[in-house]
């Protein structure tokens, strides 16, 4: 039985502020925190009947999480070129998904902590077939594509409401409870990672009572971007309409497929934040 354990780092526990996930910071200190929440994630896959765990590091540069500290029975994807941002490797031979470390999306409560999707430098709001998603829901349908369902997710108290409106019988962990996007009352880690264990565990034992996040059909994905610089370049990828001054809008065949064209857009919103050719002549 294959878990695939994708790892971002705004909702693990002890995390209250962007400031400690900077390189000037405390971001060696943070590092060993989300070692350990996907560690305790990892054990409670194990102890469930898991025969083989994947990591997906998933947070900034992608290559947060520390090998040599990691459970060496999971195996990890690190690095930051990829064409499935936070799902790299995921296919229809896994059957469950942890979501481990994830926050609530960009405009949605106002209590949670560190809120964006995916580029917070230049996504206001990413809406698909209409419905407005953050990074939890976005990778539950590009897994429910292989007819593999998210089992657990772990983060602040505003991510397990926002879980809880599309998917309410994944199994979730709140590690913190926001004040304000940048502050928080923090469980201890050490019985954080006690909760992600037992219900790693647990989720794993019941993986047949929770359906897979099936987007049928062609979906529609409209991104709002913070600046319209950044929307006009989204608009070089053919099918990528502007809609608005700061939005466009496409439409593909299935949910993975969309997935990669949002990608390309947020790659592309992102370099044109400063002028895509804005450092060449630094």
């Amino acid at each position: 039985m294959k878990i695939y354990i994708s790892a971002d780092m705004e909702g693990i526990s002890g995390v209250a502020t962007n400031m400690q996930l900077k390189k000037d910071s405390e971001y060696q200190r943070f590092r060993r925190l989300m070692t350990a929440d996907v560690n305790a994630a990892v054990e409670g896959a194990f102890a469930g009947g898991a025969t083989e765990v994947v990591v997906c590091d998933g947070h900034g540069n992608m290559s947060n999480i520390l090998i040599e500290e990691l459970d060496s029975r999971a195996e990890l994807i690190s690095g930051n070129n990829r064409i499935m941002c936070q799902m790299e490797g995921i296919d229809g031979s896994f059957d469950g998904v942890f979501l481990v470390g994830y926050h609530g999306r960009e405009g949605g409560n106002e209590r949670a902590v560190i809120n964006h999707t995916l580029a917070g430098g230049c996504v206001a709001e990413i809406r698909v077939n209409g419905r407005a998603v953050g990074e939890a829901e976005l990778n539950a349908g590009v897994v429910g594509f292989y007819n593999v369902p998210v089992l657990l997710v772990t983060g602040d108290e505003a991510l397990v409401e926002e879980v809880r409106e599309w998917s309410p019988d994944i199994h979730t962990v709140q590690v913190k409870r926001g004040v304000d996007r940048l502050a928080a009352r923090l469980l201890p880690p050490v019985k954080a990672r006690e909760q992600i264990r037992r219900k790693a565990e647990e989720a794993v034992r019941g993986r047949g009572r929770i359906r897979p996040h099936i987007l049928e059909g062609a979906v529609t994905y409209e991104i709002d971007f913070h600046g319209t610089n950044q929307a006009l370049m989204t608009t070089t990828i053919p099918g990528v309409e502007r809609v608005g001054p700061k939005t466009v809008r496409f439409t593909a065949e299935d949910s993975v497929t969309a997935y990669k064209e949002m990608w390309a857009c947020l790659i592309i919103g992102m370099a044109a934040t400063r002028g895509v050719l804005g450092d060449v002549n630094a």
